[in-house]
């Protein structure tokens, strides 16, 4: 009897011991509960999941990743928004709003690349000067988000109609999204920072 309750306590501590293993934090688990704070969760995992072992739990290097993404999403939008206005045969409007979209890219592109470049050095400030850091990154990252919404915008008229319009605005409106998440995971991360840039 007392082989069989010892066989039994060494079965259980066993099974804990591995779902223990198992249920043990990943860096994806750190993306996901971070992109619970997102308007697009599912999104910002898809997007963020590729850079799990370089973010490794960092929350900079987590803001970092996701500014770069829309970056990236921001320059092949670019690219994408060019060549359409080159080869296709749009109408007046749509002309007039891809360059307006082109030219608003054009900023926004310049703000996330000067965000990426900021937090890739932030974690050399401390105190007030993070904090003016950061302010610095949260400016540029939402003034990509209005760049970004104001393109969208301008494909968003009802009296505008085609593939030209449907294209454009559905990309747009994907890229985004994924400035959205950038930027509230980014607002995140200087939340924490700066509360302890301000502790006594």
């Amino acid at each position: 009897m007392d082989k069989l309750l010892f066989y039994l306590l060494t079965l259980l501590i066993t099974v804990q011991y591995t779902m223990g293993a198992i249920t043990k934090t990943t860096p994806l688990d750190f993306i996901k509960t971070s992109c619970k704070t997102t308007l697009y969760p599912a999104l910002c995992v898809n997007s963020l999941s590729s850079y799990a072992g370089s973010i490794n739990g960092r929350d900079q290097q987590l803001a970092k990743s996701a500014v770069l993404v829309s970056l990236n999403n921001a320059k092949s939008l670019t690219t994408f928004l060019s060549k359409l206005a080159a080869t296709s045969k749009t109408k007046p409007r749509e002309s007039q709003a891809l360059k307006d979209c082109i030219n608003s890219m054009a900023s926004c592109v310049a703000s996330l690349t000067q965000s990426v470049q900021e937090l890739g050095t932030i974690a050399r400030f401390k105190g007030q000067n993070l904090v003016w850091h950061m302010n610095n990154v949260e400016t540029w990252v939402s003034s990509a988000l209005t760049n970004q919404n104001i393109c969208a915008g301008g494909f968003s008229d009802r009296s505008m109609s085609g593939k030209v319009k449907d294209a454009v605005h559905k990309k747009m409106t994907s890229a985004a999204q994924v400035t959205s998440n950038a930027l509230a995971l980014v607002n995140g991360f200087a939340m924490r920072h700066k509360k302890v840039a301000h502790m006594p």
